[in-house]
Order: C-alpha cells, then sequence, then structure tokens
C-alpha cells in the first residue's frame, strides 16, 4: 500500500510530462507558440479525447499558480520610468484598443442573451491579447525593437495593466448584481479590498527591499528563491481572502519591487516555476475544453472564431493607422493582438464562479477564446508573408556608427573597480552585475546602472540587458563561473566581445581555448609594473627598466603560446581586496532605483581609502 501512495502521483505527472515534450516540439516545429502546443496536448490527454486525465478540475488550481507568477513577472516590468516614456502608447493606443473591443464584443454578447455583468465579462476577456504569443512571435521575427514592435508591446502593456482592475471589477459585478440586499455588502467588500491593497502597499514600501537586503547578505540563493515564492503566493492569497483574485494580489507584489535592485535576480527564481506551472496551466484549459460542446456548436464557433480574430485586427489596426503608424505596421501589430489573451481563461471561470455567466455561456466563450489562441497565430503569419511579398525590395546603405556602445561588468570587485574607471573617465555608460551587496553600495558612486543578481544564470544576463552590449567585461574572480559565463554569453550573446579576467595562467590558457576576445592575468600587468618601479630603485633609467620589462613581457608570451599547445601551466596568487573610490568626478549621479537602495547606499558602506584602488595604476 505505501509503494502505491508513492506511486499515485507518477502516472498524471508523466502524462503531463509526455504531453508537454510531444506537442510542444512539434508546434514549435511547425512554427507555433508554445501556447498552441500546450493547448493541443492538453485536448489530447483530456477527458475529450484519450481521457487519460478525467478530471481537468483536480489540478486547475495549482495550474493558476502559474498565471499567478506571470502576473508577478509582468508587475517586475512595470518600472514608473518605462510606464512614463511609454505613456502615450500605452495610455493612447492601448485605451482605445482595450475600450473599443471589449464594448463591442460585450454588446454583441449582450445581443445574444448575456447579462449586463456577463457581458462585461466576456467583453474584457475577448478583448485581451495573447502576450505569450505577441512577444513570442516578435522575438523570432527579431522585431521587439521596430516600431511595431514597441507600439504591441505598448498595447500589451495596457491590457496586463487593465487585468487588475478587470480582476477586482468582477466580483463587485456580481455582488452588485442579482443580489438584492442593497449597497451596503458592496462597499463593505470594496472597504476591504482597498485597505488590503494599501496594506500590500505598505509592506511593499518599507519592507520588502530590507527584507531581501538582509537574505542577499547572508548569501543564501535558495532562501532568496522561497522568499520570492513566500512574497508572491502571500500576496496573492491576501487578494483571494479579500474577494479579489490571486493574481491582482502578485501582479500588486511586482509592481513593488519593479525598482528593486533585486529585481532581476527576484524575476530568474521565479521564471523557472513560471514557466512550468503556465504550461500546465494551458494543459488544464486545454483539457477543459468540451469538444462535444464545439461539435455541438460547431457552426456557430465557426464563424465566430475568425470573426473574432479579423474584428480584433482591424480594430487595432485602425487605431494604430490613425496616430500615424504605417499601413504595414498597423495591419502586422493588429495582426500580433488578435488572439485572445491568457487570462481570457481566468476572467471566464471566474465570470462563471461569481454567477455572471451559466456554464454553457462560459464554456462557448472558454472554446472561442482557445479557438482564437489556434487561428490567430496562423492568420498573423500568412499576413505576414502577404506584407512581405507586397512591399517593393528597399536597399539601404548600412551604418552601424553609435549602434550598441554599451558595456556590462560582470563581478565589481577589486579589478572590476579598476576597469570602470578608464569608462568612467570617457563617460562610456555601464551595467553593473554584482550579488555583493556591500559592491552594490561601491558602484553606486560611479553612477552606473546597478543590478543585483548572479551573473553566471543566463536569464539574469538577458534580464539585464546582455544581448544589447556591446562588449561583456568577466570580471569575477572565480575560475569555473567565468568560464561558464563565456560558454553561455559566446552561445547567446555572439554580437558582444568577451573581455574576461584571468586568475592564474592555466585560467588564462582555458579562456583561450574558449575563443574570448581579450584575456588579461590578473595579476600580470600589475606585477611588471612592480618589477619596473624596483628596477629604478636599483639604478636603472626609466627606459633601461622598461626595456627589461618588455623582455619579460615579450619572453612570457612565447611561452604562453607554447603551454597553450602543450598545456604546461603555473598559478599567480590574489591580491588583497582595497576599497573602491572614482579616479574621476563622475559625469552622473547613482540611479537609486529606490528609497531602500538610498538607504543602502548612505548609511555607512564600504570605508573608502583615500586614493582607491586606482592608485597602483598612476
Amino acid at each position: 500500500m505505501a509503494d502505491a501512495s508513492h506511486t499515485s502521483y507518477l502516472p498524471p505527472i508523466l502524462i503531463f510530462c509526455a504531453g508537454a515534450v510531444i506537442a510542444v516540439p512539434l508546434f514549435r516545429r511547425l512554427g507555433q507558440s508554445a501556447v498552441l502546443g500546450y493547448l493541443a496536448a492538453g485536448i489530447a490527454i483530456g477527458p475529450s479525447v484519450l481521457a487519460l486525465v478525467k478530471d481537468p478540475d483536480a489540478i486547475r488550481g495549482t495550474a493558476e499558480i502559474g498565471v499567478v507568477l506571470l502576473l508577478f513577472l509582468v508587475g517586475l516590468e512595470l518600472q514608473p520610468s518605462r510606464l512614463y516614456s511609454m505613456r502615450k502608447d500605452i495610455l493612447g493606443a492601448g485605451l482605445a484598443q482595450m475600450a473599443l473591443s471589449a464594448t463591442a464584443i460585450g454588446l454583441v454578447g449582450w445581443k445574444f442573451g448575456l447579462s449586463v455583468g456577463g457581458a462585461i465579462a466576456v467583453g474584457l476577456a475577448l478583448a485581451l491579447s495573447a502576450t505569450s504569443i505577441a512577444l513570442q512571435v516578435l522575438e523570432e521575427r527579431g522585431d521587439g525593437s521596430e516600431t511595431y514592435g514597441r507600439r504591441t508591446f505598448s498595447i500589451l502593456l495596457f491590457q496586463d495593466i487593465s487585468i487588475a482592475p478587470a480582476l477586482a471589477l468582477l466580483p463587485l459585478l456580481a455582488t452588485t448584481g442579482a443580489q438584492n440586499h442593497g449597497s451596503a455588502p458592496a462597499l463593505a467588500g470594496l472597504g476591504l479590498a482597498l485597505l488590503a491593497v494599501a496594506l500590500l502597499v505598505l509592506v511593499g514600501r518599507y519592507l520588502l527591499n530590507p527584507f531581501f537586503r538582509v537574505l542577499a547578505s547572508t548569501g543564501a540563493k535558495d532562501v532568496m528563491t522561497a522568499a520570492a515564492l513566500l512574497i508572491v503566493l502571500g500576496a496573492a492569497m491576501l487578494m483571494e481572502r479579500v474577494g479579489l483574485s490571486m493574481a491582482m494580489g502578485a501582479f500588486l507584489a511586482g509592481v513593488l519591487l519593479a525598482d528593486s535592485h533585486f529585481r532581476h535576480e527576484l524575476e530568474a527564481d521565479i521564471e523557472p516555476f513560471r514557466g512550468v506551472l503556465l504550461g500546465l496551466f494551458f494543459m488544464a484549459v486545454g483539457m477543459s475544453l468540451d469538444l462535444q460542446l464545439v461539435f455541438d456548436n460547431a457552426l456557430l464557433l465557426a464563424l465566430a472564431a475568425p470573426l473574432l480574430v479579423a474584428f480584433k485586427i482591424v480594430v487595432a489596426a485602425t487605431i494604430l493607422r490613425v496616430s500615424c503608424s504605417s499601413r504595414t505596421e498597423a495591419i502586422r501589430a493588429g495582426a500580433l493582438l488578435s488572439p485572445a489573451g491568457e487570462f481570457a481563461f481566468v476572467l471566464l471561470p471566474l465570470g462563471a464562479a461569481l454567477g455572471l455567466l451559466n456554464t454553457q455561456q462560459a464554456a462557448l466563450a472558454t472554446s472561442l477564446a482557445a479557438l482564437s489562441m489556434l487561428i490567430g497565430p496562423v492568420a498573423a503569419k500568412l499576413i505576414d508573408l502577404w506584407l512581405t511579398r507586397r512591399a517593393p525590395a528597399e536597399t539601404m546603405e548600412e551604418d552601424f556608427e553609435g549602434a550598441g556602445g554599451s558595456v556590462m561588468v560582470i563581478g565589481f570587485g577589486r579589478f572590476g573597480q579598476v576597469v570602470t574607471q578608464a569608462l568612467l573617465l570617457q563617460h562610456i555608460p555601464v551595467t553593473i552585475i554584482d550579488s555583493n551587496v556591500e559592491r552594490i553600495r561601491s558602484a553606486a558612486k560611479f553612477g552606473f546602472r546597478i543590478y543585483y543578481g548572479d551573473g553566471t544564470r543566463l536569464d539574469v544576463l538577458r534580464a539585464a540587458g546582455a544581448g544589447k552590449a556591446k562588449i561583456i567585461c568577466i570580471c569575477i574572480d572565480n575560475r569555473e563561473a567565468a568560464l561558464r559565463i563565456v560558454e553561455m554569453a559566446r552561445a547567446e550573446f555572439p554580437s558582444a566581445r568577451l573581455h574576461v579576467r584571468a586568475y592564474d595562467r592555466v585560467h588564462a590558457i582555458e579562456l583561450m581555448k574558449a575563443d574570448v576576445d581579450f584575456q588579461m592575468r590578473e595579476t600580470f600587468e600589475s606585477a611588471l609594473g612592480f618589477g619596473r618601479v624596483t628596477l629604478e630603485s636599483l639604478g636603472l633609467s626609466y627606459d633601461e627598466a622598461s626595456l627589461v620589462i618588455d623582455s619579460v613581457r615579450d619572453r612570457d608570451a612565447q611561452r604562453m603560446e607554447i603551454q597553450y599547445h602543450e598545456g604546461i601551466a603555473a598559478g599567480i596568487q590574489k591580491v588583497p581586496r582595497v576599497s573602491p573610490e572614482p579616479l574621476v568626478q563622475p559625469k552622473a549621479k547613482s540611479k537609486a532605483l529606490t528609497e531602500e537602495t538610498r538607504e543602502v547606499i548612505e548609511d555607512g558602506g564600504a570605508e573608502v581609502a583615500v586614493g582607491g584602488v586606482g592608485e597602483p595604476e598612476l
């Protein structure tokens, strides 16, 4: 019996994993989104086809945590500075698209017999677009930085922002709808919800960043992951207890941490859970799709799904065309926004649970959303091919002046601090990645963009902008970690030059074999400078001493070439750490993204010696 109880969990897990690994690569091979693969896998293993899983509702609660984590990551992206720079597209095109689409779809639903609350729920759900599909297509095309890509993202961003109010609105509609208990229950519920939101804001404003700072100072990365899940799920549960939604709580938690130095580390910690559970969520949606209902209403859905996709393309394209986008860009963006969004599968079941929709109405609307997600990406690809063939061939002289230019420095220890002095002197923008809280304080003196995170993690590098960096300087003193970063950066960011700090001679040879663009042993040049001064103190002139040092450097290069092929190596000990201090006045002030960050910088960081790290170099 004990064996049976242990193995009882394995069959459904194996079924989900098998469905995902079969369907998702197949759909990706066909050029479609992984979301469609998950939906198809869910349909196949669900009760409507193979019936390998007979009760989809049994896993829906767990699967919805994927949506909660997705909302948290959306909130993490909503930095005030980014929102302000995109305000016209977000509040203009985004608001217009959402309002027009939701109103028109809701009116059609009302004409077909939905209640006012049900029509609002369906209108909001189907007006949303599939963020995961749209962003995936933009990434595959490499058009994220194109004008239509940025404007598509702006509309998606407004939709993501509107999800939280929508999730709060539906319970209020249910409270004030069919019940006849006056306005007191609605007002009480609203007051409790506002109180919970205020509490969450206060906790996030004054406690979250100090909390993560304490955890980060311990160096316990596993605890950081547990803390991230604690914050997200705790906020989600709080919102659920006051009658709102778990997703809204996670969204608010993400927004409150959007300006934190720990944002990218949190994003990297949450992302694996989000990916797995969101895939499980889409499989649950596929399993809950009633194919018998689809067949019984085949004519209605066969007409409604293409019409929904076409309508959303027309609305979005018209709005973008009016707001000065070109015709091609407007149509491309409209096509990407045409499928119903992931949160349709949250809003519609919520509407049914609240009594705004009956079971059949919710099932039909969910089927319509799922079919639009199947049709929309195919329509977007066909439209893109059509536009590409119609577009006249253009020739343009390539001009790469000013492209890139950014430098990423991984590791702000004693070596990285000296490297950045020269960049600071030329006012070159630099992004620093380090997982040491004291070094974050030190980097703030230099006016750089600073990110707390583990530079050996690919998701952290991506989140911090390594894909846009012209040069990645790997300045950490861990040989194995540096080689891992080199391997990842060479594979994922091939356009970036790799300049790497070598720990010793063995490490330098390993880096040469890894095909880095430049490597230097951390103590080699400083030791040569030390030796030159020692020779001068013994009576040699500067030129004589420099000639001797140049000879040593040349002999070392020859020996390194032999060792590169023969494997001969020797080690060099590290020098002690010193406190950093800029050698020149920074052109810009450091960017403290939160009040907590300012406190970290101002509350007595590492002591700074007079002369600082640059003294030996002068």
